[in-house]
């Protein structure tokens, strides 16, 4: 079997690695390559070093305003969103009536595109700011509130599924040894549940932090970074230097590589730290 396997491997797997170079790999060197030049297109490229990376910093205060502004954003998002997920998992894994319907509920925002969901928010979130004389675009508040709450609506069902599964992947014998042993709620839930679900809290941690740090569609969708570019995050700052600015592209190549950086460096980060906890099965 194994050598029948070390046989056809090469056949099977090489249209998947064909296709990782081609999407994946080369366009990514290439984006590494162009963020030290000053471009057009790709084929009159001029290598200028560093000063894309110094112009980022140096001549763009939009680059650092939107990645504090994104940072918050993150903060608020990863916190909210995996304590209410994760008491959401808590109370659908009991034996409650209509426990199925409403996990199903929970879920389905998760389904719907970003675009439509920044659209949907902010018909809503105007409908209520209207009434006020304000919109959502009138101050930066409003669309850092309006994302972090488009943020939660989408994410929280998600992550709440993830939190049951480990949640029901708990052994029973080991939750009817803590009740023998008269351990309380609040004790079963800091020394039995929350470590033996380490692995999905691993796993939303770093779904929570990588899609924070990259939303794209809802920001563009609900404030487009009004107003003055000041509900703008990382993403949709690369998209507009790279886009909209003539004489940008190598600093928008620049920014993408940076941003892949920290949002690398940060995921590597919780990563490590979170399978540390986890409890081994």
């Amino acid at each position: 079997m194994n050598r029948t396997v070390r046989r056809y491997f090469p056949i099977f797997v090489m249209p998947t690695l064909i296709a990782f170079l081609i999407a994946f790999a080369v366009p990514f060197v290439l984006g590494v390559l162009l963020s030290f030049t000053e471009f057009r297109t790709v084929s009159d490229a001029t290598f200028v070093g560093f000063s894309n990376y110094i112009r980022a910093f140096k001549d763009d205060r939009l680059f650092l305003d939107a990645l504090w502004f994104t940072v918050k954003f993150s903060v608020i998002s990863v916190i909210g969103i995996n304590v209410i997920a994760f008491i959401l998992a808590m109370l659908f894994t009991r034996d409650i009536p209509g426990t199925n319907f409403f996990r199903t509920v929970f879920f389905m925002p998760n389904l719907i595109g970003g675009i439509v969901l920044g659209y949907i928010w902010q018909v809503i979130i105007n409908g209520v700011l209207y009434k006020f004389g304000y919109s959502i675009t009138s101050n930066p508040t409003y669309g850092f509130w309006g994302l972090v709450i488009l943020m939660h609506w989408q994410m929280i069902g998600y992550m709440m599924i993830i939190y049951i599964a480990g949640i029901q992947n708990i052994p029973t014998d080991i939750l009817e040894a803590a009740r023998v042993d008269g351990a309380n709620a609040f004790t079963t839930l800091f020394r039995i549940t929350i470590p033996s679900v380490m692995p999905s809290i691993t796993i939303c941690l770093f779904l929570t932090i990588t899609n924070s740090f990259k939303l794209f569609d809802q920001n563009l969708a609900l404030t487009a970074g009004a107003p003055a570019n000041r509900t703008q995050m990382l993403a949709l700052d690369i998209y507009n230097t790279f886009y909209s600015r003539t004489g940008y592209e190598g600093v928008g190549q620049a920014k993408a590589v940076i941003f892949f950086i920290i949002v690398a460096v940060i995921a590597l980060l919780q990563l490590n730290l979170t399978r540390r906890k986890e409890v081994e099965s």
